[in-house]
Parts: C-alpha cells; structure tokens; sequence
C-alpha cells in the first residue's frame, strides 16, 4: 500500500534523490550543538527575543558556547551543564535557530526560585460577602527539576514547512531520552506571559520593583548570575495578588499570544501547568514527570539496517560524535521498528556512519 501523502516528507524525498552535481546541498537542515564560530549569529538570533537563557551580551554567550562544549564533552559536572543546539540552513551557512537544555534548576549555590500561585476564599457569614483571592508565595528548590528553554527561531524560518521550531524543541527530548542518566525526573518549561511592547512586565512593575528598586531588565539580568537579592529582598510571607493593580493581576500565569503554540505542544506531549510562575514576569511554569513525556518514551535506539529513499514516516535522526560537533540530528523519512531503521543514504552520509551504526531515533507526528 502506498504511504499517506505527506508533502514535507515528499519535499526531503525529492531533495535527497537529487545529485550532488555543481555543490548543490542534497539535505538543507541540521542540527548539532553550537560551537564557537556560532557566536556572531548566536548574538545576532538573540537580539530577537533577548531573554535570560540567549540574551543578547557577548560575553553571555561567550560563556554559553564554553559551558554548552564542555557540557557535550562531559567535562562538566552533570548538575551545571547546559546544552544548546543550533539548526543550521546548509543551503545559505548560516544559524536558523537554537535551542536549549539546563540539566538542572536548582541548586544549593543557586536555587530555583518562583512564585507559588494559591488561591485562598473568604467569607463573612454577617456581612454574606464572599471573595476567592489569589495569593502568591516566593517558594524555593534546592533540588530542582531539567529546564527545556531557550528556543528562538529566525523570523524568517518561522513558518517553514519543514516545522523549524518543532524540530528545534524535539530534538531536546530526544538528546535527554538517549542520556536519561545526565538529566532530572522532572522537566521544566517556562513560558512567556504577555509582554509590553519594550519588554517590560506589568507584575514586575506593580510587584518585584517595589522590594528591589531594580528595572525589570537588571533584574532579570542579575538573576541569571545571582539569586541571593531575591532571597535577600522579596517578602518572604503571602501576598495578596488584589492589592496590585489589574494588569499586574491579569498576567499572572497567561501565556503570551506568541508562546501558546508552545503551551499546546507542551500539553500534548504530557505538561501540565505546576500553579507556579517566574517571580519577574508572571509567566507560567509547565511540569511534567521526565519519563511520562511522550517524546522521551518515543525515543529509540536502533540499529541502521540499510538504506531507502521512500520512507513511511518521518523522524529525527541524531548521533553523537567524538570531537566537535560532539552531536549532530537530521530530520530523515524512514522505515523503523523497535530495532531497526533505514534512511536515504544521504542522510547516512552526513551523519557519519554505516550500516550497523548505532543511532537515536525519534518519530514525528504526521
């Protein structure tokens, strides 16, 4: 029976058969980690989202580049490791994106710090009023969970039908399923809350400033190298999210109108919101058990049994590599089973191996 019609998976069939003549690139993407001639266009891709994970300093990325080689390279302690990837457009060399794991958030020199969101109800038999009140609580973890952030895509590969940023972000499951023993049991994702126009967030502005007299920039700056001025400065019984003013209340745990494609891919694979959110912005905190997502039970080691060019459905591929790139994925149509894959010989070729190779494999959704 002849496969389901799938026009990405015809787009990658038609590419890989083409020839090679005149250096024409048979295969258009890949991922693999970020290595220091990316830092130009790491500080370029930053300066469209500019967040604490990519922000837009060199030197910040200087120190990601460095912290992310040592990380593949194992030379860092697990619990300080921080992985980022990057997918590149063959066809024009350069950065379409990146992405990135922290393998822990939380630690005794650098906890994880958030804002429990409860709600507490009120009522006054002689008055008959009753009031539900949101109420936030500064919580800390010293033993935190896997952090899957720091995905930013180019504008101008965002609505590529290849589904740029859902290999971006799939490709992260896929390296924690194939190193399980490196990363948590539990996996967090931190969504953006609507922003204003400069960046600036109404619950800092109505809450945070208030007990730091910092900008909501320094702070979130500061934050990425110390945690003590929140300990230190925050209040540290309940407050009560009415006394602040209503924009500040309305973007306690909202999702940006530019995140919520996120926030359904996270729910789909098995997240779920934790009632938690970023002390500086109010965005929401999303939580899953590492081993109930659906992307990491996915996840295959198989065998390479041979080569097709007519794979039935479509699946990232990845490797790791001894030496610089350290790990390097491609999205492939395949034919797998629980032991063994076959993929165009392209795609073999890029990846470095031959038949009885051993590879990571991740099938996609159609």
């Amino acid at each position: 029976m002849d496969p389901e019609p799938n026009p990405v998976r015809d787009r990658l069939i038609s590419e890989i058969a083409m020839s090679n003549t005149a250096g024409k690139q048979q295969i258009r993407y890949e991922i693999r980690s970020a290595l220091p001639d990316d830092e130009n266009e790491l500080f370029d891709i930053a300066g469209h989202l500019d967040t604490v994970n990519l922000p837009e300093e060199r030197k910040a990325i200087r120190q990601l580049l460095g912290d992310s080689i040592s990380s593949f390279e194992g030379q860092t302690e697990r619990a300080l490791r921080r992985y980022t990837f990057v997918l590149v457009d063959l066809d024009k060399n350069r950065l379409a994106g990146t992405s990135m794991v922290v393998a822990k958030l939380g630690r005794r020199d650098a906890p994880y710090i958030y804002l429990d969101v409860q709600k507490e109800e009120k009522y006054s038999s002689t008055q008959d009023k009753h009031f539900e009140h949101t109420v936030l609580r500064v919580g800390y973890s010293y033993n935190g969970p896997t952090e899957i952030g720091g995905l930013i895509v180019r504008p101008e590969y965002r609505r590529s039908p290849e589904r740029l940023g859902m290999l971006l972000s799939y490709v992260r499951f896929l390296y924690i399923a194939a190193h399980r023993a490196s990363f948590e049991d539990e996996l967090l994702a931190e969504l953006l809350p609507p922003l204003e126009p400069d960046g600036t967030s109404h619950l800092w502005n109505a809450f945070g400033r208030r007990f730091t007299d910092m900008s909501y920039r320094d702070a979130d700056r500061l934050s990425s190298r110390s945690k003590d001025f929140i300990r230190d400065l925050f209040p540290s019984g309940a407050v009560y999210a009415t006394l602040l003013d209503p924009l500040a209340q309305a973007v306690i745990g909202e999702v940006g109108e530019k995140t919520k494609g996120v926030e359904k891919m996270l729910r789909r694979i098995g997240f779920r919101y934790a009632e938690r959110v970023d002390p500086f912005d109010g965005g929401p905190h999303f939580v899953a058990r590492t081993n109930d997502v659906s992307l990491v039970r996915s996840t295959v080691r198989a065998t390479l049994g041979g080569y097709t060019v007519n794979g039935r459905q479509n699946a990232l591929i990845a490797r790791d590599i001894e030496g610089a790139p350290f790990f390097r994925a491609l999205l492939a149509p395949v034919e797998l089973n629980e032991e063994q894959v076959q993929l165009p010989e392209a795609v073999a070729e890029r990846l470095g191996v031959e038949v009885g190779s051993e590879l990571n494999c991740l099938p996609l959704p159609g």
